[in-house]
């Protein structure tokens, strides 16, 4: 690796990736000097630097941590409005690789909002376009979305509404949960159908990526080739502090 070229700003980074690695216990100063690979008064004075603006805190037992100014870092990065810039890449390369159109969302209330979209080289036609919203009780991203939240009866009654019902939601969310992907199928178009995954932040369902196509491109074979897509093409095109959901066993 080639040098850096300011090597004061390059040990104050490698202090931060170290204090990332060693969580929210944090790590004393000989521990963290050692993984840095500096002598501790050089450290300190780096730490006292991150300390300064926000970014290390020292805990009541002396040890070293990352502070709130980084962990703030990370939120801004991800936030809602920075998502279909960041993912794009990612959705026009799972595009490219099963030639369906793929959605971007996020959820808003009882709504999914589609943050970004692309088409692939075939023609799909429905009903979406950047900024409209949809049920989240009937889109499989609403459902990805909800499948990896805590949602008490209260909760899907009010989310499932009379169409859809809330046994139907508490079924298709269970199987959510079982495959980490969600699916609909002919809920919102005739002859459409859509099939999901939830992205998560630190455990948290922050957006959605579909693969939507007509009904026989979703059934059987081709259903299982575009959900590997999505379980297994799209999470190494991930930006950093994204991930989706194990399956479950």
């Amino acid at each position: 690796m080639d040098a850096s070229p300011l090597g004061s700003v390059d040990k104050a980074l490698l202090a931060l990736d170290t204090l990332a690695g060693f969580g929210a216990a944090g790590a004393p100063l000989a521990a963290l000097a050692q993984a840095v690979g500096v002598s501790k008064p050089t450290l300190h004075r780096t730490l006292a630097a991150l300390r300064h603006r926000g970014y290390a805190e020292q805990t009541a037992d002396g040890a070293y941590r990352l502070g709130p100014s980084a962990l703030a870092l990370g939120s801004s990065y991800l936030a809602e409005e920075n998502l279909p810039a960041l993912l794009h890449p990612a959705l026009t390369a799972l595009s490219a690789e099963v030639d369906e159109l793929v959605h971007l969302g996020v959820l808003a209330g009882r709504e999914v909002v589609y943050l970004d979209k692309v088409e692939p080289q075939r023609a799909v036609r429905v009903w979406s376009a950047v900024g409209r919203r949809r049920p989240a009780a009937t889109t499989a991203l609403g459902r990805a979305l909800l499948s990896v939240q805590d949602l008490d009866d209260t909760a899907l009654d009010r989310l499932a509404g009379s169409d859809t019902g809330s046994a139907h939601l508490r079924d298709v969310l269970a199987e959510a949960r079982r495959s980490g992907v969600a699916g609909e199928t002919e809920e919102n178009e005739r002859g459409i159908a859509c099939v999901a995954i939830p992205l998560l932040r630190a455990g948290r369902g922050v957006a959605a990526v579909s693969i939507t196509a007509p009904v026989e491109r979703l059934r059987g074979a081709a259903r299982a080739e575009r959900v590997g897509a999505l379980r297994e093409l799209l999470p190494p095109l991930l930006p950093a502090g994204l991930s989706v959901p194990p399956r479950a066993a």
